[in-house]
């Protein structure tokens, strides 16, 4: 443990898709007491996200696609415009979002750059997400993307000039 954390005991409230956890911790204070926590802790595995865009033209490619948490949270449709973007499943971050560019866009990139990485919801979501940059050109397109099938992806690719991106 660390000076700050003992004791952890977790408990799995659920496993599928992704896990669902309760960890009940003692956690000391700033004062020195030692305080018993709980949070329930949501793992889902880590991901990648990428921005294409063509310097030369002044757009970047996004996708659409149906997401059901934003629906129940008051997104009328459900639909996300957003960077291209699908979990590790294992594999290295660069691995990772070289084939999500090829499913999802339809565009075969030859290099990819890592901007950052960040907790996406550091309070609940174990979940760390890599961002890259990758210019992509029209000679670059390898087929029509919109996703894999049997993974029930179905996303539109869309082609934004930077304004209105």
């Amino acid at each position: 443990m660390t000076k700050f954390i003992k004791n952890i005991k977790k408990e799995s409230l659920y496993q599928s898709w992704s896990r669902l956890e309760k960890y009940t911790f003692d956690f000391r204070r700033e004062d020195g007491a030692w305080e018993t926590q709980q949070r329930e802790v949501y793992d889902r595995g880590d991901g990648a996200a990428v921005l294409l865009f063509s310097p030369r033209r002044g757009t970047v490619i996004l996708t659409r696609q149906f997401r059901l948490p934003t629906f129940l949270n008051g997104n009328s449709n459900g639909m996300l415009v957003e960077a291209c973007a699908g979990a590790l499943d294992g594999d290295d971050p660069y691995v990772c979002i070289l084939r999500e560019i090829e499913e999802e866009t339809g565009y075969r990139v030859g290099e990819v750059k890592k901007v950052f990485e960040a907790y996406m919801s550091p309070g609940s979501v174990t979940e760390i997400l890599h961002f890259f940059t990758a210019e992509y050109s029209d000679e670059m397109r390898v087929s029509g993307g919109g996703g894999v099938g049997d993974e029930q992806e179905y996303i539109e690719v869309l082609e934004y000039g930077l304004e209105k991106a």
